[in-house]
């Protein structure tokens, strides 16, 4: 893949969007309050630019292009943001109950473990848990939703008018290629890296989660460029 001239675009809006942060107190102080106080729109704006990234630089990888006709980076964004609403909220209950579903089990210094500054094995066990919930339960029905927004766009020729027009799931649920979905997407993805990387998320601190699960955006749509090349 030879470098162009979008390619210095693209990662010159990546700095542009982290850098400032780590040289401005001022800028670090903002995120941090707004994400103690607009947590649910701040992850709807994190997953709409990051993942939506993500999705350009797959498309990128597979055609040498970041957006194409037909495409739709302006509805995939708004997509994003929505499924980063769902992203947000899977966060919340996994994070909350996984442990005190320890708890019963028989680990009961879960809940305190993943709530301490300090790294432990029980931290390391309490977040691997975490993620393997989250990523068994609520991953697959993600990424297949997200797979029929895609479609969906892709069918309206990549215009906002997609996002008014109502979606025909069964008949995109039908044609979905569930060779790739299943054999790459959820059986290779799911336990080789997102309950890794989601492992990290959950030991990092909750205000820096949903920033690092939306760069993880970023990784999912060079993942993204893969199943489609296996598709084909």
């Amino acid at each position: 893949m030879n470098l162009k001239k979008s390619d210095l675009i693209f990662v010159g809006i990546f700095l542009f969007l982290f850098v400032p942060f780590f040289l401005s107190d001022k800028l670090y102080n903002w995120y941090m309050l707004a994400n103690d106080q607009h947590g649910m729109w701040m992850s709807f704006a994190k997953f709409a630019i990051l993942a939506t990234m993500g999705e350009a630089l797959g498309l990128r990888i597979k055609t040498g292009y970041y957006n194409a006709m037909g495409f739709g980076l302006l509805p995939r964004a708004f997509v994003w943001g929505f499924l980063g609403l769902t992203i947000k909220l899977a966060f919340v209950v996994f994070a909350s109950g996984s442990p005190v579903f320890l708890s019963y089990l028989g680990m009961e210094s879960a809940p305190m473990a993943i709530k301490s500054k300090i790294f432990t094995l029980d931290k390391l066990l309490t977040a691997f848990s975490i993620s393997v919930l989250m990523n068994m339960i609520y991953a697959p029905v993600m990424m297949t939703l997200h797979k029929i927004t895609d479609t969906h766009i892709v069918e309206h020729g990549g215009r906002m008018v997609a996002l008014l027009k109502p979606i025909r799931f069964a008949q995109i649920l039908r044609n979905i290629n569930w060779d790739v979905q299943w054999n790459f997407v959820f059986k290779k993805t799911i336990p080789f890296f997102w309950i890794p990387a989601h492992t990290i998320t959950f030991i990092l601190p909750s205000q820096f989660q949903v920033l690092f699960a939306a760069l993880l955006g970023i990784v999912l749509g060079v993942i993204l460029s893969v199943a489609a090349k296996s598709n084909k």
